[in-house]
């Protein structure tokens, strides 16, 4: 099973001012964000972030907010509490309509728009607000799939225990460039010669 770009969502969770320098292997988790969130912008991913507590932690960096549709924020560790999953899956709108419609065999059926159902995901802590929302988002039945060299807690212990508990939930651990090729598919993909030089 690989990557579908036309299935996917992404969502950037909690690269905070006040965070990030306790944050074990900071600057590179933060650059695999970064380029995430351009991947994303290639391939007409929707990029989402959250922030924990603002008040407190800080606004997520300005070259990780910069690349998100919309910041959520939120006090529980999991952005599922707090409506991401609304984000990532809208309720569906009702048939607009009145007395002077059409009579229903004559209107055009509304645009299927297809449901992003797979969430790509990466964040800080790995052990907190990344597990908590990722454990929420399989629980309402999204495919999710961890980036894990964008992903980082304040100790290496605690973020590959993140990861060992992720997989046995049934999120899928990828990397960064995983992502990129599998959204990819093909050199022949108009966007290949950008992302090629994201991750060089």
């Amino acid at each position: 099973m690989l990557l579908d770009a036309a299935e996917s969502q992404l969502v950037l969770v909690d690269y905070q001012i006040r965070l990030m320098p306790a944050i074990f292997e900071d600057a590179l988790v933060v650059a695999n964000a970064v380029r995430l969130g351009q991947l994303a912008r290639l391939m007409a991913v929707p990029v989402w972030g959250t922030e924990q507590n603002p008040s407190k932690l800080g606004e997520n960096l300005a070259e990780v907010k910069a690349l998100c549709n919309q910041t959520l924020s939120k006090m529980h560790f999991s952005g599922v509490e707090e409506g991401l999953g609304e984000w990532l899956r809208p309720p569906a709108k009702p048939v607009a309509g009145n007395a002077r419609s059409l009579p229903k065999h004559l209107q055009k059926p509304a645009a299927d728009v297809p449901e992003r159902n797979t969430v790509v995901i990466a964040g800080c802590e790995a052990h907190v607000c990344l597990l908590q929302t990722a454990l929420d988002l399989l629980e309402d039945e999204f495919d999710v799939w961890v980036v894990t060299d964008a992903c980082s807690s304040r100790t290496e212990r605690n973020r590959d225990a993140a990861f060992d508990r992720l997989a046995g939930a049934g999120a899928e651990l990828v990397t960064t460039e995983m992502v990129a090729f599998e959204w990819l598919r093909t050199a022949e993909h108009a966007a290949f010669k950008a992302v090629q030089a994201l991750i060089k």
